[in-house]
């Protein structure tokens, strides 16, 4: 064998090495076990057989526990503390979604609506029966997760910026499946983090629904909205005004750009397009406004509606232009909200119709609490420090404003 064949051998080995499921489950597997060990190493504050005065406790041995991924199941082993006191957030994190997702696989199962396809998915994943304790016990350690979640206090930080969005899942709802909507709210805390602060599930999406919503979010503490991004739902517009008033309106430039396209034929929505995105990149609203006028004065005959809400609705849009240039990309739409929308839609493609509203909302709100997570301890969203300072420098002028209006009065 010539030096180069032995080399394309070698390395061919180890390309099949590392695409081998063993391999890769055994590095996860020895990245998940440092990470229990650092963890039990800073509950008692000392390390294995480490003499320290920080120490709280002492180690007791390990517990087997298993963890479901993608690359499969994952054997662990758990520390223990000899009190017994030391719990890990390592599986409740990872399996959350995990386990609400077959949760409603098993009662699809026990209820005998679901499909051979299900049917399938639940044998591979669980097994082929399943006891009334077990499913029971699932409902009440999620539940409780769920309701301690939506019931938080949001005190602790003012959300400037909010976004809201609806979404469908289909229920079996008193024998019949209906269309539920998945309301969502999501929020830009002070400190430049996103969070999502709360989920629902409601027979329509109407103003009655998001004012049930947004009470329950002050109650909760919910304060120092200044702008709301949604789309152009009247029912939703009112309860903003309601729930938020003094808060601005951002109209989702995504949303007012796909009505408009839905009103002219498919060989205009590219000039159409690029017509609407030349308003929507102006950097001051007086110029954006003259340049709507004049785009709606060029679609007045082709489609006389669109010219309508190019003269009578792009304002709404424009709100962002009183914010910091820096946040704008990121206020202008719901497309981060959508996007998770979309996510929730790939979950649950596969149930297709969930057996009861507590099933659907249990395995949503689980992968909203996970994606709220990891949002939270990602990199920061937005720099709130620059809405400040567009606040500081607002303050002289409007105090200008205000002493030339008492002269004129006097």
């Amino acid at each position: 064998m010539t030096k180069k064949n032995a080399t394309a051998t070698s390395t061919d080995k180890q390309v099949a090495l590392i695409d081998h499921d063993e391999f890769i489950k055994g590095i996860v597997r020895e990245a998940l076990q440092s990470f229990l060990e650092a963890e039990m190493t800073e509950f008692i504050g000392a390390g294995h057989y480490e003499r320290s005065e920080l120490r709280s406790g002492m180690r007791n041995g390990y517990k087997p526990r298993t963890l479901k991924m993608k690359v499969g199941t994952i054997e662990l082993s758990v520390p223990q503390s000899r009190d017994g006191s030391f719990s890990t957030e390592l599986f409740s994190r990872f399996q959350r979604s995990e386990r609400s997702f077959i949760l409603a696989m098993m009662q699809m199962y026990q209820s005998g609506v679901s499909t051979r396809k299900v049917t399938d998915i639940t044998e591979a994943l669980c097994g082929t029966s399943f006891s009334a304790s077990t499913v029971s016990a699932l409902c009440r350690e999620l539940d409780e997760q769920v309701l301690a979640w939506k019931k938080r206090d949001l005190g602790a930080q003012s959300y400037p910026y909010l976004f809201v969005d609806a979404t469908y899942q289909d229920t079996r709802v008193a024998h019949s499946v209906v269309s539920q909507g998945v309301l969502i709210v999501t929020g830009v805390r002070s400190d430049g983090q996103r969070e999502i602060l709360d989920t629902v599930l409601a027979d329509t999406e109407s103003e009655a629904t998001y004012n049930d919503l947004f009470s329950d979010l002050k109650k909760r503490g919910l304060s120092g909205v200044r702008l709301v991004v949604s789309d152009d739902h009247q029912g939703l517009k009112n309860a903003i005004s309601r729930y938020f008033q003094g808060a601005a309106w951002q109209r989702c430039q995504v949303h007012f750009s796909r009505n408009a396209m839905g009103k002219v034929a498919r060989r205009h929505r590219k000039e159409l397009a690029a017509d609407i995105a030349r308003i929507f990149a102006a950097d001051k609203r007086e110029d954006a406004l003259e340049l709507a006028g004049q785009v709606a004065d060029s679609w007045k005959e082709v489609a006389p509606q669109v010219a309508v809400m190019l003269e009578e609705d792009v304002e709404q849009c424009l709100t962002i232009l009183s914010f910091p240039a820096e946040h704008r990309r990121r206020l202008r739409t719901n497309n981060a909200i959508e996007r998770f929308n979309e996510e929730i839609k790939r979950r649950t493609r596969v149930i297709r119709i969930f057996p009861n509203r507590a099933s659907a909302l249990r395995l949503i709100a689980s992968l909203c609490i996970e994606q709220s997570e990891e949002w939270l301890t990602g990199r920061r969203y937005l720099d709130m420090e620059l809405l400040e300072q567009q606040d500081r420098a607002c303050e002289p002028k409007m105090a200008s404003v205000g002493r030339e209006k008492l002269r004129k009065v006097s």
